[in-house]
């Protein structure tokens, strides 16, 4: 396989892994919480092809040799952590976050700790008859202490505080604080593994409090939670389909060099002596 095929292939690899990532973008678009994904690439290793000394002729400028590159590949995918916009549901258990934090949740039952910006929360009963704050698909919302955010079943009201404070009214008008909601601002972002559309965590093989750090929201502060509010995707659609257009025309052409590439191979291989 020569040289050419083997550029065109490549990068007709690393081109499908962005039209990949920019359809999933765009399947989210109305997704709660989403955060778009960012793709990064890199040349691969680039060659250089000798020139005979012959080619160094007076008043040239420019050193001998060719550079030869082998296309590209993908390094990473990390997700854009910026505001999305808010819509308003008046509803008690829907959260969102103002600036760079997410929610942390348990996933499973040895503890597993996810993170999401998704706050659309609800009261689920556990096994035991608790009431506690979960997501919509069932996994525990944890409070400052790290541990299940556990509400009183016989509430009149509930009001969560910009800090994330939870405060519950009985049935007497009386007021008591039940918790806080954890919250943590990703210092790493490239380092979270995304598990589900809007649901991040860190790798076994790192150290959490390295990508991870606890943070307080707070009125008039960077951080704030804000109830009865759920955020939308970040992702702009115009964006993602200006970039999509430009992504299929790149690979269109790419198919057009190895098809080229093919044809002169072919062309050579039918040269008689």
């Amino acid at each position: 396989m020569n040289s050419s095929m083997i550029n065109a292939m490549v990068s007709m690899n690393g081109l499908q892994q962005k039209l990949d990532l920019l359809a999933d973008n765009i399947a989210n678009v109305n997704t709660v919480g989403y955060k778009r994904k960012e793709a990064s690439f890199e040349d691969l290793l680039t060659t250089m092809t000798q020139q005979p000394d012959e080619f160094s002729q007076p008043g040239r400028r420019t050193p001998l040799g060719l550079n030869q590159g082998w296309g590209s590949r993908l390094v990473s995918i990390q997700p854009d952590l910026s505001q999305g916009p808010m819509q308003q549901t008046d509803l008690p258990y829907d959260l969102a976050i103002t600036g760079n934090a997410l929610f942390e949740v348990i996933t499973d039952d040895a503890g597993t700790r996810a993170y999401t910006r998704n706050g659309a929360f609800q009261m689920t009963n556990d096994a035991a008859g608790e009431a506690i704050l979960t997501t919509k698909e069932g996994y525990p919302v944890t409070g400052a202490d790290g541990e299940r955010i556990v509400l009183p079943t016989n509430a009149k009201s509930v009001r969560i505080d910009p800090d994330g404070t939870i405060v519950s009214q009985n049935q007497a008008g009386e007021f008591e604080e039940i918790g806080q909601l954890r919250l943590v601002q990703a210092q790493k972002p490239a380092m979270l593994t995304q598990v589900a559309d809007n649901l991040y965590a860190v790798s076994d093989s790192l150290n959490v409090d390295d990508v991870l750090t606890d943070v307080t929201g707070g009125v008039g502060g960077d951080i704030s939670v804000r109830q009865g509010f759920l955020e939308q995707s970040n992702v702009n659609l115009t964006d993602e389909m200006t970039e999509l257009t430009t992504v299929q025309r790149a690979y269109q052409l790419t198919a057009r060099a190895l098809t080229s590439s093919d044809t002169m191979m072919g062309l050579a291989n039918n040269l008689r002596a």
